[in-house]
C-alpha cells in the first residue's frame, strides 16, 4: 500500500489546494455567511459527497471519458454553469431576511446538502483535476491502481472537510452582525449573485 511519507505529502497538498480560492470554498463561504455555519457545513458535506462520485470515477477509469469527449465535457460544464446562473438569479431576487443558528434554515438541510453534490458533480475540471493529481501519487508497484487512487481520494476528502469546515465555522459567525443589517444583508445577496455569475462565466468558458 501507499507509503506513511507519501500520504502524509499528499494531504499537505490536499490542504493547500483546499485553501487556494475556487469555486468550492467561495460557494461554501458564501453559503455560511449568508445563511449560518450549519448551512455551510451541509454544502461542505455536499461537496464532499460529490468527491466521492469523482474519486470513483478516476478510479476505475470513468474520468477518461472528459478528456477524450469534447461533447462529455461540453454538456457536463454547460450544465454546472445553468445551476450557478439559476443560484445568481435567486439570490439576486433575495430580501433581507432573519438569520440565527437557532431558527430553522430558509433552505432544507437536505436542499442545502444538494446544493454542494450538484456544485462539484457539475464541475468537469474536478474528474480531470483528479485524473491528472491522484496517480502522481499511486505506484502500480504497490498493488492495485483502484485501491490505491481510492485511498488517496478518502484522503482528499478528509482534509476538504477540515478546511472547508474551518471556513463554514468561521464565515458562519458573520451571520450574528448580518442580523444587526438587513440593508448589508441584501448587499451581501447582490454579491453572493455576482460571485455565482462569475463562477458560472468562468465554468462556462472553461477549455477542455
Amino acid at each position: 500500500m501507499i507509503p506513511l511519507e507519501t500520504l502524509a505529502t499528499f494531504f499537505t497538498a490536499s490542504v493547500l489546494l483546499g485553501l487556494a480560492p475556487g469555486p468550492d470554498n467561495i460557494f461554501v463561504l458564501t453559503q455560511s455567511a449568508l445563511r449560518g455555519k450549519i448551512a455551510g457545513l451541509l454544502v461542505t458535506l455536499g461537496l464532499c459527497t460529490g468527491l466521492v462520485v469523482h474519486t470513483t470515477a478516476v478510479a476505475f477509469g470513468v474520468a477518461v471519458v472528459f478528456q477524450a469527449s469534447a461533447l462529455a465535457f461540453t454538456a457536463l460544464k454547460l450544465g454546472g454553469a445553468g445551476y450557478l446562473f439559476y443560484l445568481a438569479w435567486h439570490a439576486f431576487r433575495a430580501s433581507a431576511e432573519r438569520i440565527s443558528a437557532g431558527r430553522k434554515i430558509e433552505l432544507s438541510y437536505l436542499t442545502l446538502y444538494k446544493r454542494g453534490i450538484i456544485m462539484n458533480v457539475t464541475n468537469p475540471k474536478v474528474s480531470i483535476f483528479f485524473l491528472a493529481f491522484l496517480p502522481q501519487f499511486a505506484d502500480p508497484g504497490r498493488g492495485s491502481l483502484t485501491l490505491q487512487m481510492l485511498l488517496l481520494g478518502g484522503v482528499f476528502i478528509v482534509s476538504t472537510i477540515l478546511v472547508f469546515g474551518s471556513i463554514a465555522l468561521l464565515a458562519g459567525s458573520i451571520g450574528q452582525w448580518l442580523n444587526r443589517s438587513p440593508k448589508f444583508q441584501v448587499i451581501m445577496n447582490r454579491m453572493a449573485g455576482v460571485v455565482f455569475v462569475g463562477l458560472a462565466l468562468k465554468l462556462a468558458t472553461v477549455r477542455q
